[in-house]
């Protein structure tokens, strides 16, 4: 038997294979809320512009009201033989009102209802991301904030360069995220416009009114072209784009998390709540949360390409590839999600070794740089000049196995005689920090100010609502 949803065109029912690969309910069941709120706003229009009755859009609403309860009470039955989220609400409308559920159809088609749902999903999603990325800073810039004084050392190359401050390594990511928020913000601004009422690819020939239906589902303005409306996916690519870049810094800083919590670095700790151990060797903990974060980040990469690659080829406009857009968006979005939620629970969660971490800053002749800008500063002596002094006496300190405030002042004068002892005040990890005042520089004052300001910027945010 044909489906009887579109099915007067044939007279065979689809082949056990041609079902399997062409049903997309167990992925768009997801769009249950949005696909209802969308008919709802449209039957809401017809009435409006006198296209149906009143009566049949009240009880249109009325219907669509009691699925989206049976739904959410999980009362609903999905059927694999309606295909879609669209069709299974439509057919059980028609079993709750009647006749009066197969006048929602007009002046739509499934391809812009899916483009509507999905653009309808893609931003409440962003909405959360959003909210959850704030959380993540909020936890940064408190963490940051709390820890403006510890110093640790700063990398590069993964070996030790200069002395920093953990509160400022932890802001670093505070402003990556911000950016990442500001990509979700702007892909959100862009998504913000209605496909309803592109029809099939076309437009219609009644007289809806598609900036009502626009507005009703909180869009900027109806999308000015039916071909685009009902063939874009831009707004999913650029979403998922965003996430990969969100991604990836997300699995930095679970990368350190790896790294710092080696027994062989020792930086930091995470509690139980963060740690498994192993089956054979009851001594280990080890960093799980944040070696899953690091392989998420494969998971939503590879959601932006596999749609990347879905949409290459495609002329205007619907075509079937485009059911693909669904699943493994939603997977990528599910796991940045839960990749967020990880790593905020970790920053709350990491107890940093104090006296390990200063112990570490020092260690490399991470205040060489110190010695240097002091000899420019004091002797008046050209940077490169100073470079090269410095790397010599470096040079001395290591041979003589000492840190470089513990070298002899009769050393560094063996190199340059002008050096006094007011050189010892410069190269401590403490006095190396506290001198980096320039603007977005790691001294402690630098680093509460920072924090204090993102705290309270966060505070706003969070009793105003995010602009959009």
């Amino acid at each position: 038997m044909s489906n009887k949803m579109w099915g007067g065109r044939f007279e065979d029912g689809p082949d056990a294979i041609m079902e399997e690969i062409n049903v997309s309910i167990d992925v768009d069941r997801h769009l249950y809320a949005q696909d209802i709120a969308a008919s709802k706003a449209h039957a809401a229009m017809l009435a409006a512009q006198g296209i149906i009755t009143a009566s049949d859009a009240k009880n249109i609403a009325k219907g669509l009201d009691t699925i989206l309860s049976e739904i959410v009470a999980d009362k609903f039955t999905f059927k694999r033989a309606l295909e879609d989220i669209h069709m299974n609400v439509e057919s059980r409308l028609s079993e709750l009102i009647g006749p009066a559920a197969g006048r929602l159809h007009t002046a739509r088609s499934r391809n812009d209802q899916v483009a509507t749902d999905f653009r309808l999903f893609v931003r409440d999603t962003i909405d959360a991301i959003d909210a959850a990325l704030a959380g993540l800073q909020q936890a940064l810039a408190e963490r940051a904030l709390e820890h403006a004084d510890t110093v640790m050392p700063g990398f590069t190359h993964l070996q030790t360069a200069q002395p920093v401050t953990f509160g400022h390594h932890l802001l670093a990511y505070v402003e990556m995220t911000a950016r990442d928020r500001g990509r979700f913000s702007d892909a959100r601004k862009r998504l913000n416009e209605s496909p309803l009422g592109a029809a099939a690819l076309a437009g219609t020939s009644f007289p809806i009114d598609r900036h009502a239906t626009a507005k009703a589902l909180g869009f900027d303005r109806p999308m000015a072209n039916s071909l685009d409306a009902v063939s874009d996916r831009d707004f999913v690519l650029e979403t998922l784009a965003a996430s990969s870049i969100a991604s990836v810094h997300l699995s930095r800083i679970a990368e350190e998390i790896v790294i710092w919590t080696s027994p062989l670095v020792g930086l930091v700790r995470l509690s139980d709540k963060f740690t498994s151990g192993s089956s054979i060797m009851p001594q280990k903990r080890n960093p799980d949360a944040a070696e899953l974060v690091r392989a998420k980040t494969g998971r939503v990469i590879g959601s932006l390409n596999a749609l990347l690659i879905v949409m290459k080829g495609l002329p205007l406009t619907y075509q079937k590839d485009m059911q693909e857009d669904k699943e493994g968006a939603m997977e990528g979005f599910a796991a940045i999600s839960l990749a967020i939620r990880a790593i905020a629970g970790m920053v709350r969660d990491l107890v940093p070794d104090e006296a390990r971490m200063k112990l570490a800053a020092g260690e490399g002749y991470a205040t060489a740089t110190d010695l240097a800008d002091w000899l420019v500063r004091t002797l008046k002596m050209p940077f490169r000049d100073a470079h090269h002094v410095t790397g010599r006496i470096v040079g001395i300190a290591s041979k003589q196995g000492v840190a470089l405030h513990d070298l002899p002042l009769k050393d560094m004068q063996a190199v340059e005689p002008k050096i006094t002892a007011a050189v010892l005040d410069v190269l401590s990890v403490e006095a190396s920090v506290k001198s980096r005042v320039s603007y977005g520089g790691t001294a402690p004052k630098n680093v509460r100010a920072q924090a204090k300001a993102w705290l309270k910027r966060l505070e706003k945010e969070q009793k105003s609502g995010r602009s959009r």
